[in-house]
């Protein structure tokens, strides 16, 4: 209900006029770009970003209560803590893999089955938790061992961006590899919103892994990189070239991206492109250009 004053405001009628025009293109729009789908009355609704951002946040906290979630720093307390979260982040997980599983098969109703593999997934990856966790403790001691300026394990694990973009990571890959590539990709994708670093969640990343500073750091889909392996800021681990089919329609899924093996460091600036190999205990310098393979303990420079 508008007031009297708003009435006798010639502008506002302007501006509902032209809302409602602007509503109208882009039903149309809409309408049109649904026009391949076969439900394009309802269309399955996708994993919603907000929740799943609440979820990564969650997780966080069930991982690392001391440092990320509980006010309590009574053991009791914390265990208390951890279920309760960790019950009801994956009640919330549940929903959001059920969306994607209708989103993928097309369908909008309850299904019986889509629920029972979403159960499945879902319970898969809580179980996968301890795991997470493990790998998490060997990225920041990683971390805290190879900064001087870092002070301790809790700095690094509260104030680290890299920290935060390789938890976001290792929680999507697993999503990745249970079979709900959207939600671990939107995952993924609010880790690199908030630090800057885009880790694609079907890479392979081994242990001891350590981003510094992070900032302009791209790791694609279908890289592979070893234990005990250092990044810094800017490095690009990317794609030579994009092969097409017959149709001119790019080929997805073929190994494209670089392979790190153990013990490496990349320095800033670093562009490693192909599917190429970083031999074991290499050092790439910054600013490096690299498109083919190097043998374990190379040491390459800009000179080279």
């Amino acid at each position: 209900m508008t007031s009297p004053k708003e009435n006798k405001n010639p502008l506002l009628k302007d501006i509902h006029l032209e809302t409602d025009a602007i509503v109208a293109e882009l039903r149309v729009l809409r309408v049109a770009s649904l026009e391949h789908r076969q439900r394009r009355d309802r269309p399955p609704r996708l994993p919603l970003r907000k929740t799943l951002a609440d979820i990564a946040d969650e997780l966080s906290a069930v991982l690392f209560p001391n440092r990320l979630g509980s006010p309590d720093p009574t053991d009791e307390g914390i265990d208390h803590y951890v279920r309760q979260t960790l019950d009801a982040v994956l009640r919330k997980l549940l929903v959001q893999v059920h969306r994607e599983l209708n989103y993928v098969s097309g369908l909008e109703a309850i299904s019986d089955k889509a629920l029972e593999q979403a159960t499945a997934i879902t319970l898969a990856f809580a179980k996968r938790l301890p795991d997470i966790r493990s790998l998490l403790d060997n990225d920041i001691c990683a971390a805290y061992e190879g900064d001087p300026a870092a002070r301790n394990l809790d700095e690094v694990l509260v104030c680290y961006p890299g920290i935060t973009a390789i938890m976001y990571y290792r929680l999507a890959h697993e999503l990745h590899h249970l079979g709900v590539p959207l939600i671990a990709r939107m995952i993924s994708e609010i880790a690199h919103s908030a630090t800057g670093i885009e880790i694609h969640p079907g890479a392979q990343i081994g242990s001891s892994f350590f981003i510094d500073h992070g900032t302009g750091v791209v790791i694609g889909e279908t890289a592979i990189i070893g234990k005990n392996v250092r990044l810094y800021q800017a490095v690009t681990l990317g794609a030579k070239r994009f092969p097409v089919d017959e149709h001119g329609a790019l080929v997805k899924g073929n190994a494209r991206h670089p392979i790190v093996e153990d013990d490496v460091v990349i320095y800033a600036g670093a562009t490693i492109l192909g599917r190429i190999t970083i031999g074991r205990g290499s050092t790439i310098g910054g600013n490096v250009w690299l498109t083919h393979s190097v043998p374990p303990g190379s040491n390459i420079s800009q000179t080279q």
